[in-house]
């Protein structure tokens, strides 16, 4: 159904987002507002505090052990195991990361498996960075989890993470579904997790339109590092129902340990954008 909205209310409407949008970034918006969004900042509910995730299974999902599969052509990739040990910050700020919210209370630090990240507290942290990849149609990740948060379950909507990524395409801003919430590109985010169903596709309250996120390789055992790989071109394809994906735009990467238990621990090797 289309319900036709008065000139007037699209224009104080198109008004409200262009000023919203000029104060603050985009890469802020999409953690804000996103399903690893913290339950409040500031004076507003930020995010999708989800009430709820929906959502099928989705083909193109792929974990296996280190080493095994096909090595499809590499057309850009982020290796975080061949820094020295100790502090990431400064590291990852001249590769052009943006560090967000709590980021630095994560405790970025390289060490023997890559970069790690860690809390003992209830944190949300984002890294991300704009890139421009065109060719790239899977990725693959190579990660694990030393200590998941208590308490986060996708199924009881509980929507925490010890680790995810994000991947964003294109430039063009979906819909939110809300007036409140700022609108963002199609993105796809991957996620480690001891409570969501391998290969399904979850939605939430906002983004519904142009947001999709993947348990791909849920429960891994603590400690163990495994290889994932996602194919993006076929789930963007199926999830939005478009026959042209968008190039990939942008790419981060997330803590979220608020609501849980515990804090989190957990790494990255080395991440891989792909083409067949």
């Amino acid at each position: 159904m289309i319900h036709e909205r008065s000139p007037k209310l699209l224009s104080r409407r198109t008004a409200r987002r262009t000023a919203l949008n000029t104060r603050c970034g985009w890469w802020r918006r999409q953690w804000t507002h996103s399903a690893f969004s913290t339950v409040a900042r500031s004076a507003v509910a930020l995010g999708i505090a989800l009430g709820g995730a929906l959502g099928g299974l989705t083909p193109g999902v792929a974990g296996a052990a280190e080493g095994e599969g096909e090595t499809p052509r590499v057309v850009h990739a982020f290796d975080f195991t061949q820094q020295p040990e100790g502090e990431a910050v400064d590291w990852l700020r001249k590769e052009g990361f943006e560090l967000e919210l709590d980021a630095r209370a994560l405790d970025p630090r390289f060490g023997e498996k890559g970069l790690l990240l860690s809390t003992d507290r209830s944190e949300a942290g984002l890294f991300a960075r704009k890139l421009s990849i065109p060719a790239a149609e899977r990725i693959r990740v190579v990660w694990g989890v030393d200590r998941y948060p208590s308490g986060a379950n996708w199924e009881k909507g509980v929507f925490r993470v010890p680790i995810a990524v994000m991947v964003s395409f294109g430039e063009e801003e979906i819909d939110s579904g809300s007036f409140f919430v700022p609108d963002a590109p199609y993105f796809i985010s991957l996620f480690l997790s001891r409570n969501a169903r391998a290969g399904k596709s979850y939605t939430a309250n906002y983004y519904r339109k142009g947001g999709r996120y993947f348990c791909v390789e849920c429960s891994p055992p603590p400690g163990k590092t495994i290889s994932t790989e996602f194919d993006l071109a076929t789930a963007f394809r199926k999830e939005f129902d478009l026959a042209k994906v968008p190039p990939i735009t942008s790419f981060s990467f997330q803590m979220n340990t608020k609501d849980t238990r515990g804090g989190a621990r957990a790494w990255l090797s080395r991440v891989e954008f792909l083409a067949n």
